[in-house]
């Protein structure tokens, strides 16, 4: 594929500057965009115009549609239906944002007749849709128009649309694959950044993305992009990217710069990606002319499934082991919460709404370990092999391997706790204070805390603990000091958070012998290096928010997960360290 070399750095700079024009003393100002206008001339080929003997698909609507996701809000969507398309087969789809018009623009209809017809690409039912409206009212009013606050911004809301309301509309009349490799998304300026942020939230819907002059920029965080496609696991997408070197450069950023930058994340992270640049501006001219192309490379060996790729460079953190993803363990429990394993790697989790503690054994087989046991919140293993736990938020208990229960402490409030060499330390929200409680049941206040605590780990050294709260931001780090107590709070680990959210929603906290921490978020379990930074981010193991964490397996190289009422586990190449076991030196960190 051959790509539109780059103009020199001078003439981009100048081209992208206003330019002043004087005629009999009057000033013109001329925009780059409207010298683009005039110097742009992009010829399409044969692909795009109508061929003898090529059969004519049809365009149905325009339909009407109302939406929930969106309230209030009302669109209108048009269907493109091949001539090959055969009701008894599930067709494949691609939806294109902004409707009719930019379908027609693009000369789409066109285009998917030819290459349907040559089989270059699959029997496909198009579907294009315009950006919600809000009508006023009353009279003499402007509706609200929805279309930057649904294309612009992150988060999965649009996915949730074209899954729940637009797909299901269209399926009512047509036979439509379910299959995520099957659909395609498509769009131009904020419906590229919409097409390309639909996949990226729900690539197992969606697996298929054309982006043309895409406003990955600041209008609604999309400059995001370029930082979390590096950090993110990779997702099973493939992705074809077009830009000018004369798009807008405005308020919000850099149009080619951020294009640029999308296409330097997906590479690095190893996604399959293609692009051509050309040296227009923000408009349809480039991307018509290209549009054939673009469609047979993002169908090419159709119907082979799309998979996950490997990135050509290697992580400062790289625990993933190649095509080793989540795999469940237990489901069907009313909820499942406080994974533990012991020093032989044993899985122990508990369904507090049923009062049990489960056992999972080397055959993988879940098996009840105690019952009856009232509401445990929490759990952890101490060195002395005892199952420890929090029972209705007001006493500590343990269990012995046989089950058998004693009280280690009565009377207390405990909202999170971690289990140490030589003792428990745990959080009581009724003194808004941080404790310690030794194996023999003496307690000791340790630190003054104002606020939930979710989770609790120390450094493998044992010489700071991380807090972790729900409602914040970041982590906090704490020294522990000679005495036990926990001096030197400060905001230290710094969390992506969810769209337009001001909480992380982090629930769960554990180390790796080389210190890094790993923070089971909303948006997934975030690896941070030893300097608080995230480096990484696992993708949660279903749409339920990780609840809890432990290593476990004979190598404590499983990262256990709870999550609504399923219990999942993953291989890493990493090598966690129980709270419980002794300190040891870390590596020093990399600055």
């Amino acid at each position: 594929m051959s790509n539109a070399m780059l103009r020199p750095h001078l003439c981009a700079i100048f081209l992208r500057c206003f330019f002043l024009v004087s005629t009999c003393g009057l000033g013109i100002i001329l925009t780059q965009d409207a010298l683009s206008q005039e110097e742009e001339n992009y010829s399409t080929s044969t692909d795009s115009e109508r061929q003898e003997g090529v059969p004519v698909g049809k365009i149905e609507g325009p339909f009407d549609l109302e939406s929930n996701v969106f309230p209030g809000t009302k669109r209108q969507y048009w269907i493109y239906v091949p001539a090959q398309y055969e009701p008894e087969k599930a067709a494949c789809t691609l939806i294109v944002q902004d409707g009719l018009k930019r379908a027609e623009g693009w000369k789409l209809p066109i285009v998917c007749d030819n290459l349907i017809h040559a089989k270059q690409m699959p029997v496909t039912i198009g579907i294009f849709v315009t950006p919600g409206e809000v009508p006023p009212a009353v009279g003499q009013a402007e509706s609200r128009y929805n279309r930057s606050f649904e294309y612009d911004s992150l988060g999965g809301d649009y996915a949730r649309f074209l899954l729940e309301e637009l797909i299901p509309a269209v399926s009512s009349s047509y036979n439509l694959s379910t299959d995520p490799n099957d659909r395609m998304l498509a769009g131009s300026s904020s419906g590229a950044i919409c097409a390309f942020n639909a996949a990226w939230e729900r690539p197992d819907a969606f697996r298929r993305v054309f982006s043309s002059v895409g406003t990955y920029v600041g209008l609604r965080g999309a400059n995001e992009l370029a930082t979390l496609v590096r950090k993110m696991e990779p997702k099973p997408l493939r992705v074809f990217l077009q830009d000018g070197s004369r798009d807008l450069n405005i308020y919000a950023g850099d149009w080619w710069i951020a294009n640029q930058a999308l296409l330097s994340s997906l590479t690095w992270a190893g996604y399959d990606v293609n692009h051509i640049w050309g040296e227009g501006g923000h408009n349809a001219k480039h991307s018509t002319a290209i549009m054939p192309e673009a469609l047979r490379w993002l169908w090419r060996d159709y119907p082979q499934p799309i998979s996950v790729g490997s990135s050509p460079v290697e992580r400062r953190i790289d625990m993933l082991v190649p095509n080793v993803g989540w795999q469940e363990v237990s489901s069907g429990h009313e909820y499942a919460g406080a994974p533990a394993c012991n020093a032989a790697g044993e899985l122990f989790f508990c369904d507090p709404k049923a009062g049990r503690i489960y056992r999972v054994g080397e055959d993988g087989k879940t098996r009840i370990f105690a019952d009856q046991i009232g509401n445990i919140g929490s759990m952890a293993f101490g060195p002395n092999g005892k199952l420890y736990g929090c029972r209705d938020g007001k006493h500590f208990v343990s269990f012995d391997t046989e089950a058998k229960e004693e009280t280690l402490l009565s009377n207390c409030t405990c909202e999170a706790f971690v289990a140490m060499p030589n003792g428990i330390y745990y959080s009581d929200p009724s003194s808004r204070s941080l404790w310690y409680c030794d194996y023999a049941g003496m307690t000791k206040k340790v630190m003054a805390n104002s606020e939930p605590v979710s989770a609790l780990c120390p450094t493998v050294d044992h010489a700071f603990m991380h807090i972790v709260s729900a409602q914040q931001p970041f982590t906090y780090h704490a020294q522990i000091g000679t005495t036990g107590l926990l001096e030197f709070k400060q905001p230290y680990g710094y969390l992506h958070m969810p769209y337009q959210q001001s909480q992380s929603g982090a629930r769960a906290i554990v180390s790796n012998f080389e210190n890094h921490s790993l923070v089971a978020t909303k948006i997934g379990v975030q690896v941070l290096d030893q300097l608080g930074r995230v480096n990484l981010i696992l993708r949660n193991p279903s749409v339920e928010t990780v609840n809890g964490m432990a290593f476990g397996g004979s190598g404590k190289d499983t990262l256990f997960v709870t999550a609504g009422g399923s219990v999942f586990k993953r291989a890493l190449k990493t090598q966690g360290r129980a709270s419980f076991d002794a300190p040891v030196q870390p590596p020093k960190p990399g600055l």
